[in-house]
């Protein structure tokens, strides 16, 4: 695929997307955003893809969205257009496991990609922030909402009302980033764990990830009987016939994803 502002690449198993607009740090314009949407798209349709990594290179994630290009729209035409809905959560709705590697900045409407994301992980050079309170208005990508469910209220609060960064050890420390890596290392450890899970039978992650998911936005009892239900159905699967049969046999498994 050939894109203007994003590179998208398959290795293996594992789709890669790269925002690639250095002139604006990676400002999401809404090509960019357009062309994001279709390589996700086009890995979530294709079989031989396992899981996506989503990254802005090793210099910085993603500015937030491109201001000037936002400057001067009103209510209607944020309302018409759907802006955001449109194609920033497409990202969210992804079936398929979702990385973020984040290096240098990610702030604003990068941090709340990030977030939308299964799990981020960062360079010890990364800051995370949500300064829209510095330019009159309020994150509307997620940030008061997954943030405030990834960190607590508390913390939540703070950094959307002051809008300071969040250096890459304090992110994980309060449980916004999963793991943190050398910056030189990011990439080649983010492909390692990339490829770990897409080693794994894709129906299994895709469960895993439905479950987890449900455990953010409903009640305990609600999670574990959808939980319940989904550890049920895996049972008609050839890839837990597979797994099963190879642990007994001491064998390595080879899932196909059926």
């Amino acid at each position: 695929m050939t894109f203007e502002n994003i590179i998208a690449e398959k290795k293996g198993a594992v789709g890669v997307i790269t925002f690639n607009r250095p002139h604006a740090l990676n400002a999401f314009c809404a090509a960019l955003m357009d062309e994001t949407t279709r390589a996700l798209d086009d890995f979530e349709s294709d079989d031989a893809i396992r899981v996506i990594v989503v990254t802005g290179g090793d210099k910085v994630f993603a500015a937030g969205a491109d201001i000037k290009e936002m400057a001067e729209k009103t209510f209607v035409d944020t309302f018409r257009e759907d802006f955001i809905t449109k194609n920033w959560e497409r990202v969210a709705r992804c079936r398929k496991p979702v990385i973020a590697a984040v290096a240098g900045y990610c702030l604003g409407g990068g941090n709340e990609l990030s977030m939308m994301c299964d799990f981020i992980l960062a360079a010890d050079t990364a800051k995370f922030s949500q300064p829209e309170i510095t330019i009159g208005t309020l994150p509307g990508a997620g940030g008061t909402q997954r943030l405030t469910r990834l960190v607590g209220k508390s913390k939540a609060m703070e950094l959307c009302l002051t809008g300071r960064m969040m250096d890459a050890v304090e992110a994980e420390r309060a449980g916004l980033v999963a793991r943190v890596f050398p910056a030189a290392d990011l990439m080649a450890e983010t492909m390692k764990i990339a490829e770990k899970i897409a080693s794994f039978s894709p129906l299994a992650t895709m469960m895993v990830k439905e479950s987890v998911n449900r455990a953010y936005e409903t009640t305990l009892a609600e999670g574990l009987r959808f939980e319940r239900r989904l550890f049920h159905a895996s049972f008609s699967t050839q890839d837990q016939k597979e797994g099963m049969e190879a642990f007994v046999e001491k064998r390595k498994a080879s899932f196909k994803g059926k």
